[in-house]
């Protein structure tokens, strides 16, 4: 039920503020969490980065038809609601300061008041309105700072944890208060530094053995000094020291204040508060364009996504009721349109989902502002895509596992930051492509091995009959792979320590990362071969099974070899940047759930950058090293200057 207004107007417009939750307790400072967010510049920032990211998502209606079909319902009462909920105000404006009311009292209200025959929404303070009597599990009804009282059910109430009852949130800037006052005060000692500097504040100090002055002697040299400190000196001339006097400074310097330390700090610990990861906020120490990108989708998924599924399961229990045709509805913020990839990934993906090309001739001239021709309206479907036949146009590509070795020195090319994704995502793409490579090659030989019935054939034959175009096929797809891991790990040295990349080229690292594949292709290739042989060494009327068994066994051995190469080419790129970038000390971290004892012993140790381990490893996974201390390694490595 919803609050009618007889007047026709929305009267709830009580001055002062209520003595309830949204005032600071009695302490060591009176100021209201409205005030810390006025004066705040930190919590300030906080808060406005998740009201303004949540404001600009939208929110959409859908209706469940059933398990696996929605219906999207734009013109629902909800939908028409929610996008106008009062006369001139905006959807943004609304959730904007919804999500800031949270944020800085942990509680947000809004009246449901229907003006005539339509329901409206009123966004009120947390300070005009509070919860009134009741138990701790619920109110008895809600009081406004006009003295107007509301029903439970004419009242949207969004409220987060307090450990003493239901009824009303505990803000974050409660717990930040103490933080908040010893920056407060930070600043006004940082203000009177200045104040006080300006004036040169310090200590005279004249031999005890020097003559004694006169009074007209003292009031002379004072008024000199005066004259000197005023304006920090630029304005006095230059003073004279009589008799051995000295002059010792004791205000304290801009590096013992410690200005932009203290800032940051504020800020990091308003942000962990939040739960926002520090990068988003303006705190670049250990940003990198990969860890960027990531927390990017974390702030979507892990910062975000509470708040969001709380708006719409709050929307759906205490507004969704009031509107008519509320069956099977719900609310749902359009998150999608954040996750999404770049037009090229997006185009790629939907070609490949629809199966054919998903855009007219027409359309696509549209967008270059060029006139239509005929015969552009229609979708054009490729001679090699039919039902039954190839699922996608793109399938005919050539597909990177089969180019040749050359084609691969084309395709190992260098890339912006922002075109690589996270050492995982490198990782496992390298990994999941010599997979599925591993597994088409073992299903060649299946299919040559099975074609006569009259026993088991050479396999060892037909093995080294492809050896030539499996070497080919897998230096591309190693150095491809390959030289994106190196330039991944070139990144996450350059973003910490030379951000310009001054003096570094990806170029230079080519023709090692070649080399490298080529060893780790000889290496899988010679795998795969003695799998083989122990299946034709075996024999056997079960060699058909023992030879898929092999197969599966080689694909393993490709997991592994992906996560030893990608280590090794991570490692040597991000050593390559570091000699470019002047740094001459490197650490071993010790990675991975179950580290080797030979690499958690050395965990921390330092040697300086052209020197190896006591592994006898130059980085982690370095391949002049045995494979017990380099295979499915993920041991990284830090560095320093070493000044």
């Amino acid at each position: 039920m919803a609050f009618v207004v007889s007047s026709g107007q929305l009267t709830l417009t009580g001055a002062g503020v209520l003595p309830s939750y949204a005032v600071l307790p009695i302490g060591a400072s009176p100021w209201e969490y409205a005030q810390i967010w006025r004066c705040q510049p930190q919590v300030r920032t906080v808060v406005s980065f998740l009201a303004r990211n949540i404001a600009q998502i939208g929110i959409h209606v859908f209706r469940r038809v059933s398990d696996t079909d929605r219906e999207r319902l734009a013109g629902h009462p909800l939908a028409l609601l929610l996008a106008e909920p009062m006369p001139r105000m905006t959807a943004y404006r609304f959730i904007e300061r919804l999500v800031s009311d949270l944020a800085v009292y942990d509680e947000a209200y809004w009246i449901k008041a229907r003006v005539g025959d339509r329901l409206q929404l009123l966004p009120v303070p947390p300070t005009l309105i509070r919860p009134r009597g009741g138990s701790w599990l619920a109110p008895e009804d809600y009081q406004a700072a006009s003295g107007q009282r509301f029903a439970l059910d004419e009242v949207v109430h969004f409220r987060g944890y307090s450990p003493e009852d239901l009824r009303h949130g505990a803000s974050p800037v409660e717990a930040l208060r103490a933080l908040l006052l010893e920056d407060q005060e930070s600043a006004k000692q940082r203000a009177a530094m200045w104040r006080s500097g300006a004036r040169m504040t310090g200590v005279l100090t004249r031999p005890a053995e020097a003559p004694e002055w006169s009074t007209e002697e003292k009031r002379r040299f004072r008024e000199m000094w005066r004259t000197f400190a005023a304006g920090g000196g630029a304005e006095g001339g230059t003073p004279i020291l009589e008799d051995g006097m000295a002059y010792t400074p004791i205000a304290m310097s801009p590096e013992q204040a410690q200005y932009i330390e203290a800032r940051k700090l504020t800020r990091e610990e308003v942000a962990a508060a939040y739960h926002i990861p520090p990068p988003l906020v303006g705190i670049l120490d250990h940003a990198t364009y990969s860890n960027i990108t990531e927390q990017h989708k974390i702030l979507y998924q892990d910062t975000l996504g509470p708040w969001l599924q709380m708006i719409q399961q709050e929307i759906k229990v205490n507004l969704l009721p009031d509107l008519p045709d509320s069956q099977d509805v719900y609310v749902e913020f359009n998150i999608a349109e954040k996750m999404r990839g770049s037009f090229e990934e997006q185009a790629a993906a939907a070609s490949t989902a629809t199966g054919r090309p998903w855009m007219t001739v027409n359309e696509q001239r549209a967008r270059f502002n060029l006139p239509q021709i005929d015969g552009g309206d229609s979708l054009i479907t490729p001679l090699n895509v039919t039902e039954g036949g190839l699922a996608s146009p793109r399938d005919t590509a050539p597909d990177p596992a089969a180019a040749p070795k050359a084609w691969g020195l084309a395709r190992a090319k260098a890339a912006r930051p922002d075109e690589l994704g996270t050492f995982p995502d490198e990782r496992d793409a390298l990994t999941e492509a010599l997979a599925r490579w591993t597994r088409r090659q073992a299903g060649k030989l299946l299919a040559a091995a099975g074609a006569k019935d009259d026993g088991m054939p050479d396999l060892l034959a037909l093995w080294a009959a492809g050896r030539k175009e499996r070497l080919a096929q897998l230096d591309a797809l190693l150095a491809d792979h390959g030289f994106r891991l190196a330039q991944v790990g070139a990144w996450e040295v350059l973003g910490a320590w030379n951000a310009e990349a001054e003096g570094w080229s990806a170029d230079v690292m080519l023709a090692w990362v070649l080399a490298a594949a080529e060893t780790h292709a000889a290496q899988h290739e010679e795998a795969g071969r003695k799998a083989v042989a122990a299946v034709a060494e075996e024999g056997g009327e079960q060699w058909r099974e023992h030879l898929v068994a092999a197969a599966g066994a080689w694909e393993g051995v490709s997991r592994i070899r992906s996560a030893t190469a990608a280590t090794e080419l991570r490692s040597f790129g991000g050593h390559d940047a570091a000699g470019v970038s002047g740094l001459k000390q490197k650490t071993w971290r010790t990675g991975g759930k179950n580290p080797r004892p030979s690499h958690r012993a050395q965990d921390g140790e330092s040697v300086g950058l052209d020197d190896v381990f006591s592994n006898g490893l130059r980085w982690p996974g370095d391949g002049h090293g045995k494979a017990k201390e380099t295979s499915n390694c993920n041991c990284t490595l830090d560095y320093a200057r070493g000044d």
